[in-house]
Parts: C-alpha cells; structure tokens; sequence
C-alpha cells in the first residue's frame, strides 16, 4: 500500500487543485474569493450548507474512496480553528483519479478551501475534535452534482513531505 505524506498548504502548492482561503487579518476587514467559484451549468444554484465533521480515527488514514465534482467548484470553511487533510489528485487515463500523483496538505489556522471543478479529493477529514464548516457548491439535483469513485487503498502519514 502506497503512504502519502501531507504537506504544508499553501497557495502555491495548491494552485493545480483550486484556491487557499486564507482568513483576512486585522486591518483587512473582508477578503473575496469569487474567482475561486467556479459553475460551468447554466441550470445550477448555488449551494450553502453547514455540516458537522467527525474526527479521524487516527493516523495513519486509509484512504478508499474520492470523489470529484465535475461541473462546481466546492470550499469548506471551518467555522472555527482545526486542522483538517485536503487530499487531491489529478485525472488518471482511465478519467478517475491518479493515485500515484495523489497529494496531500494539511490545512490549518481556520483556513479554507476551494477545490477547483472536476478536481478528484477525498472526503473531509479533520484530525482533532469534531469540526464544523461552512460548504459551497454549485448543484442541480442530477447525478452530475458529485462522483464517487473506490480507488486502491493508500495511506496519508504524518510527516513533511520532501
């Protein structure tokens, strides 16, 4: 089984999978992230929900499944300080993701993500007490909304990765 190491996020390491939202600091009231939104159906809504995450059992994380949405961008925001993974990978040959290229980051310090439309990620994990987020996305009702897809088991490892 292949182990993934999780990396600092940063904006720049991310760039290839969508955006890094960074809280705005003292000074600097608001930040906008609309470039980071992405709808390609004319027919979407946009899509806010809040949704409660649990912990991740422990570390090292075996990692099943991924799943992308193919016409929406998608952010989650803590609404709170945690540590969550932000797993990603691009489109394999064979249209679902590439595992061997999978990366993993760890995001911190109330920061958020957008992924990019059609980016294969894994489902939110957070690594300390239960947290709760934020989540928008573009949705028309149809199975076009989300893709789930079982990959080859991996595991995302503690550690910087080189």
């Amino acid at each position: 089984m292949r182990d993934l190491l999780f990396e600092p996020l940063t904006a720049r390491s991310f760039a290839a999978f969508g955006d890094v939202l960074v809280p705005p600091v003292p000074g600097q009231p608001r930040t906008y992230f609309e470039d980071a939104l992405g709808n390609l159906r004319a027919e979407a809504w946009p899509s806010l929900s809040l949704a409660c995450v649990e912990q991740a059992s422990a570390l090292p994380l075996t990692a099943r499944q991924m799943e992308r949405h193919a016409f929406s961008s998608q952010s989650f925001v803590p609404l709170a300080a945690t540590s969550f993974l932000v797993v990603v990978a691009p489109h394999g040959v064979s249209g679902g993701p590439d595992i061997d290229h999978a990366r993993a980051f760890l995001a911190t310090d109330g920061v958020g993500v957008t992924y990019a439309a059609d980016t294969w990620h894994h489902p939110l994990t957070v690594l300390q007490a239960p947290a709760s987020f934020a989540v928008w996305m573009w949705r028309d009702g149809t199975a076009g909304d989300e893709d789930f897809v079982d990959v080859e088991p991996f595991r995302i490892v503690a550690g910087a990765r080189g």
